[in-house]
């Protein structure tokens, strides 16, 4: 059985993240937004990383990445727009598309689940996705997060909405 370590995005994965990225491009693309062009470079992941750390130290982002054995990225994971007064944030996660099917999504989310009490003393998670990624509908309600009606009875949008309180 493999192994999976779930830890902090850090300066050092811009090669790694890269290569996570654009190996999964297609397959993130059909799941969620699509990334500008522009990030597909060894720059443009230096940037992302450097924001999301920026965003870190503000206290407005955690980005985590998950890695195999061999220690490549086959994950990310973020608590974002994080607001403490509120006690409130959103969780994102992606997974390789080779390692979908081995519980890596409910591990990245149950991750987010804990470090958002332990270390930002959250009360509530917001995760949006297309109505149409039932996979991520089956791992967010797997994790006790709850589907917001009215957001979803509105057929003029193409995403749902769904709620844990903590």
């Amino acid at each position: 059985m493999k192994t999976f370590n779930v830890r902090q995005l850090e300066s050092t994965d811009i090669g790694a993240l890269l290569t996570f990225e654009t190996d999964n491009r297609e397959w993130f693309e059909s799941q969620i937004d699509a990334r500008a062009p522009s990030f597909y470079s060894r720059q443009g992941v230096a940037d992302h990383i450097q924001c999301y750390l920026s965003d870190f130290a503000i206290g407005a982002w955690h980005p985590f990445v998950i890695e195999d054995s061999s220690g490549g990225i086959v994950g990310r994971a973020n608590l974002k727009n994080i607001n403490s007064p509120k006690g409130c944030a959103e969780v994102g996660y992606r997974i390789d598309q080779r390692f979908c099917g081995q519980g890596l999504a409910t591990l990245a989310l149950q991750h987010l689940i804990q470090e958002a009490q332990a270390h930002w003393n959250l009360t509530q998670l917001l995760a949006i996705v297309y109505k149409d990624n039932i996979g991520s509908q089956k791992v967010l309600s797997r994790c006790g997060f709850r589907v917001e009606h009215e957001f979803w009875m509105d057929k003029t949008k193409d995403e749902c909405r769904f709620i844990l309180s903590l």
